[in-house]
């Protein structure tokens, strides 16, 4: 069972796949960079510290992983390069997947679309070496919840990821200068500016796959990066 976008109505185990996916709240997903002379786990610790003297109180740990597929040449457009799909879990979703598509939709999948995916192996290539996940504390503070991931790729260390959700709203124009407003109390200089998704929004209301989209784009970039000494929080 899958869908694009969001449906309302259901039954057992899909109900609640359905329930749970309809949950839209306004995300913003962005990156930290590096502390210089700062590892990375300590830098993890800094923007933790901060948020606990604001006085958010930490609620339990998240994790969001994306795996890398290549299309085959069955559904490659010849003379154009391949695609990828970038199949993501999420555990504020645990009944979900998603399944980004390179420039173009998102699926939202049962669990077992993992297993789907091994049985279209002669349509999509797992690059196995290119899973990346994000997993660290999640913390709340009045409406928002705040969610500061280790991003790694296999055993290496790659990034800070930085997630602030608005509890309250579902357009994402409304808030969207009061979420800056609280990102700028703890990330300082750091605080991104407003997502690309916000303004792709034809009726500015947020959904899940908003977020699945913002994490791809923020794994995207950070596979590309080059390692080297940046200034960071201070």
């Amino acid at each position: 069972m899958y869908h694009i976008g969001r449906k309302t109505e259901s039954t057992g185990e899909v109900g609640k796949k359905m329930a749970e996916t309809s949950k839209s709240k306004t995300f913003c997903v962005s990156q930290i960079p590096a502390v210089e002379g700062k590892s990375v786990q300590q830098a993890v610790e800094m923007l933790t510290k901060k948020l606990e003297i604001l006085g958010a109180v930490k609620q339990g740990t998240f994790c969001v992983d994306c795996e890398t597929y290549h299309a085959g040449p069955t559904v490659t457009i010849p003379g154009q390069p391949a695609k990828f799909m970038y199949v993501m879990h999420n555990t504020e979703y645990p009944l979900s997947c998603f399944a980004l598509f390179e420039n173009g939709p998102c699926l939202v999948a049962d669990t077992n679309f993992d297993t789907l995916m091994i049985k279209l192996k002669g349509f999509f290539q797992n690059a196995k070496s290119n899973k990346i996940e994000s997993r660290g504390p999640r913390y709340q503070y009045a409406d928002f919840l705040v969610k500061v991931g280790t991003v790694t790729m296999g055993p290496s260390v790659r990034g800070i990821s930085v997630e602030v959700e608005y509890c309250p709203c579902i357009v994402s124009n409304d808030c969207w200068n009061l979420m800056m407003e609280f990102m700028q109390s703890f990330m300082g200089s750091h605080t991104p500016g407003i997502p690309s998704v916000f303004s792709a929004k034809h009726d500015g209301i947020y959904a899940p796959t908003d977020t699945a989209v913002q994490y791809m784009e923020l794994f995207n970039k950070i596979r590309k990066q080059q390692q080297a000494p940046v200034s960071g929080i201070r």
